[in-house]
């Protein structure tokens, strides 16, 4: 099930210091992720032995605040509950980063109150969300369903849109932001070229400034918005 591991990072877990765990396998085909092993070659990568994950756990507790589970799709794996109940068990913060194509498991692990934080991705506007993702064709409902959870949750929650020139366009992210409005927090992500990515094509990143342009176009309707 986990594929990858990070023990430590300072920026995956606003404001906490976390050990970030990455599962194989994803529903989505994003032409422009950078984890593209995690997708072709999940089945010839070896699991990480669950014992030594939960053995760092334990002498880590104290130094380490909270747990990131990415990936990948998490959410396709229901044999990840137990670890997970088991991570809150030792009191550890836990965060899920999501495509949120799987609302009825990410409401199973809110009901259950296994999450802290959860990041869902925000591929595009309803139009091209199955281009930006792709897919063929897809449930959009499926997006807005999790969306909606997030929104009238509890939890500590963020959306986040990974910007390309080739797919994203300023109409295109204030639409995301008429549809999100009144969202907690809002992260523009600068596409970043990766050797890893999953496909051969090539996209073109916005500046920092322009970025910093379309945030500021959509302040209005989240309560924060950030470019990383």
């Amino acid at each position: 099930m986990f594929k990858g591991w990070i023990k430590n990072s300072f920026i995956d877990y606003p404001g906490a210091i976390s050990t970030i765990l990455f599962v194989g396998r994803c529903n989505f085909r994003c032409p422009y992720c950078h984890n593209g092993e995690l997708i072709t070659n999940h089945e010839i990568m070896p699991d990480l032995d669950m014992n030594e994950i939960l053995q760092f756990l334990e002498k880590r507790r104290g130094f380490i605040d909270g747990v990131v589970i990415s990936g990948g799709e998490a959410t396709l794996y229901p044999q990840i509950l137990p670890f997970m109940e088991t991570v809150k068990r030792m009191g550890y913060l836990l965060k899920l980063d999501t495509n949120g194509y799987n609302p009825s498991f990410i409401e199973k692990l809110l009901n259950r109150d296994l999450l802290d934080y959860i990041a869902m991705d925000i591929k595009n506007t309803g139009a091209k969300y199955a281009v930006t993702a792709g897919l063929s064709v897809m449930d959009i409902s499926r997006i807005e369903d999790s969306a909606k959870l997030l929104k009238e949750s509890n939890k500590e929650y963020e959306f986040r849109t990974t910007v390309t020139k080739e797919l994203h366009t300023k109409n295109d992210l204030l639409e995301i932001g008429k549809w999100l409005r009144g969202s907690r927090r809002y992260v523009l992500q600068q596409y970043r070229a990766s050797d890893s990515q999953l496909t051969k094509r090539e996209f073109t990143s916005y500046s920092e400034r322009e970025l910093q342009g379309f945030a500021e176009m959509l302040n209005p309707y989240f309560q924060k918005v950030l470019v990383k």
